[in-house]
């Protein structure tokens, strides 16, 4: 696994690397996480049937983020996405942004797309849809900013408004009744972007809970779990907090929450 990052013996005998946190990325779980914190938090919609993870290079993301309907690869405008910093077979990416950040938008009017090309950003071939990019993401770094935000000014950098995506977990392979589950970069279960609306119809089991509990059930590969496919601790604190937010949203329609 360590050689898709390609770090040295040296860096594995001195740092801090779990490999099963690493295989999360991987696996298109840490992905799928953080696209639905994304999301939730900017009022986004998730992909309908997953993350698409489409290969895509710097100067590509405003020509291939962008609705199915205009020549892009997404199923709507307001969603989510992922890009690959590798070919389906296996080449490298060209001007790939494997460490970066990056947010596409689109041009209200005339006097917008104007801007954007004065400007130098990088658009589609209509001038309509624009890319913002960062080559890196300084995580640790950034996280001591966040937390002073909070704590000095009392300010967020990033908070939920609704839940519009959720997390489920998936089989990795086929499952046998009995088998218990070890959670996100391991063996048995991947995580899977999607509505939470059709998370809520299937009662989904949400990634982050899928570790430690025990198949009542038979599950085949990409088949997502439910809560009635494993036993769970009922009395579990996350447990209880999650299945009360469920009940609430059954109630009460998700934009009710924003």
């Amino acid at each position: 696994m360590w050689d898709y990052y390609g770090f040295t013996k040296e860096q594995l005998a001195s740092g801090d690397f779990n490999p099963q946190m690493f295989n999360s990325f991987l696996d298109g779980t840490k992905s799928a996480l953080e696209m639905a914190a994304v999301a939730n938090g900017c009022d986004l919609a998730p992909p309908s049937h997953g993350l698409k993870f489409p290969p895509c290079g710097r100067h590509d993301l405003p020509q291939v983020l962008k609705p199915a309907s205009e020549g892009g690869q997404l199923d709507q405008k307001g969603t989510v996405e992922v890009v690959s910093c590798l070919e389906l077979d296996g080449r490298p990416v060209f001007n790939d942004l494997r460490w970066g950040v990056y947010v596409v938008i689109e041009a209200p009017g005339q006097y917008q797309m104007d801007c954007f090309k004065q400007y130098g950003l990088q658009t589609d071939s209509s001038g309509k849809y624009a890319a913002q990019f960062k080559p890196y993401h300084l995580i640790g770094l950034e996280l001591g900013i966040s937390i002073a935000s909070i704590m000095v000014r009392g300010e967020p950098t990033g908070q939920t408004k609704t839940w519009a995506a959720d997390v489920v977990a998936s089989a990795k392979r086929d499952l046998k009744a009995g088998e218990t589950l070890d959670g996100e970069g391991g063996f048995t279960v991947y995580g899977k972007l999607m509505p939470s609306q059709d998370s809520l119809a299937i009662e989904g089991l949400p990634i982050g809970l899928a570790h430690g509990f025990v198949l009542k059930n038979d599950i085949k590969k990409d088949q997502l779990v439910s809560w009635q496919d494993v036993e769970y601790p009922e009395e579990s604190q996350a447990v209880i907090v999650r299945r009360e937010m469920e009940a609430s949203y059954r109630k009460e329609p998700a934009a009710e929450h924003s």
